[in-house]
């Protein structure tokens, strides 16, 4: 039996399969068992937008409905930073058309009971339990609001641990990560390994909107990031043109894993799989990356100097500079050098940050601020 995962998926305009996918790629999905994807924007026509940082976006239906179709996608995950992007109503709309397209869901609902259920899927090779959960950037469901189920070590590891019980293998696919940086951070890699000692057969990433590497802990395959398969929106990164198709196959109680790199063409969204001298580049990238993921003194090493050149942004944003709203202004101070931060004021919010107490006060008092 096979299957196929992917990374993310948003098509938010006008998109033909039938000319734009190419036929070697719909013959892959077809001799697939069972097809998941994650279905990274609310298939929606709520225009009313939550209030968050970075974009509010939304896939179109018809576009959409083709290519999930041209695909054989059976399963959406819809654990993602986006799926509540247009509103509670943006989810309710999205899990009724998939539904009215027969493609079951995993990872959101109208309010956290739902978000969180576990997706069993009986196959000839046994039950296959699908845990799907994202990290909290927006869109996470609460008791009484629809939304993704959001990452909480504690909670999630209680899924993994009952999925378990119910089926012969749990599959737990992750929406979080570092985005355009291509390894896991010394955090994703412990609590990923953590999940896979919780009893989980594979644990899946997606959402870095770049490709990353994998590895082999205690015998489960752990795979950081697939990037994206498909996502109609223009990019300067190079990388979001990249992704990886994650085939499973499973016989005899074993499970083996191989990859399927793909790209979208720049200027029109293409799509295909490589070959030749590209795929060999992408699998030679692919092999950097899992080398430096096993080396645990590299991967160290490398998200220092990620965080080095990320310093600046992540201290502008915890400045008050950031509540500055006119550019002119901004752009001003932002030139000042880093050596006239108040230090004092940065430990303060340091500390509201790192203190499990002070971030649950902080969290509490800023959503009903905003509210």
């Amino acid at each position: 039996m096979k299957l196929l995962i992917t990374g993310d998926l948003v098509v938010n305009q006008p998109y033909n399969p039938a000319e734009m996918i190419d036929v070697s790629l719909i013959d892959l999905f077809a001799q697939s068992d069972i097809n998941i994807v994650n279905l990274e924007a609310p298939v929606t026509n709520n225009i009313s937008k939550i209030l968050k940082t970075g974009p509010n976006i939304k896939s179109h239906h018809g576009p959409t409905l083709d290519v999930l179709k041209a695909l054989e996608v059976d399963v959406a995950t819809l654990a993602n930073n986006h799926v509540l992007d247009y509103g509670e109503q943006g989810v309710g709309d999205t899990l009724k058309f998939c539904q009215s397209i027969g493609v079951k869901t995993v990872g959101a609902g109208m309010n956290l009971k739902e978000a969180s259920q576990i997706l069993y899927l009986d196959t000839k090779e046994g039950k296959i339990a699908i845990v799907d959960f994202a990290e909290n950037e927006w869109a996470s469901a609460t008791e009484t609001t629809a939304g993704a189920y959001p990452m909480d070590i504690i909670d999630n590891t209680r899924k993994i641990k009952e999925a378990k019980e119910q089926a012969d293998y749990v599959f737990v696919i992750i929406h979080g990560g570092h985005e355009y940086y291509n390894l896991p951070s010394p955090r994703m890699q412990n609590q990923y390994r953590f999940y896979a000692e919780q009893g989980a057969d594979i644990v899946v990433g997606h959402h870095t909107h770049c490709i990353s590497g994998y590895e082999t802990y205690n015998g489960i395959p752990i795979f950081y990031s697939l990037g994206n398969l498909l996502f109609t929106h223009d990019s300067v990164q190079p990388d979001w043109y990249k992704g990886l198709i994650l085939e499973l196959e499973i016989s005899n109680k074993e499970l083996k894993a191989k990859l399927h790199p793909v790209k979208q063409e720049n200027s029109n969204f293409k799509l295909s799989l490589l070959q030749k001298d590209e795929k060999e580049e992408i699998e030679r990238r692919v092999e950097k990356y899992s080398m430096t993921i096993a080396d645990s003194d590299l991967i160290k090493k490398e998200w220092k100097s990620y965080v080095a050149s990320m310093t600046k942004s992540y201290l502008n944003s915890w400045l008050p500079l950031a509540f500055i709203r006119s550019r002119y202004v901004f752009a001003i101070l932002r030139r000042l050098p880093t050596k006239l931060i108040n230090k004092k004021d940065l430990a303060l919010y340091l500390n509201l940050l790192r203190c499990e107490a002070h971030r649950d006060m902080s969290e509490e008092t800023m959503k009903n601020f905003i509210k």
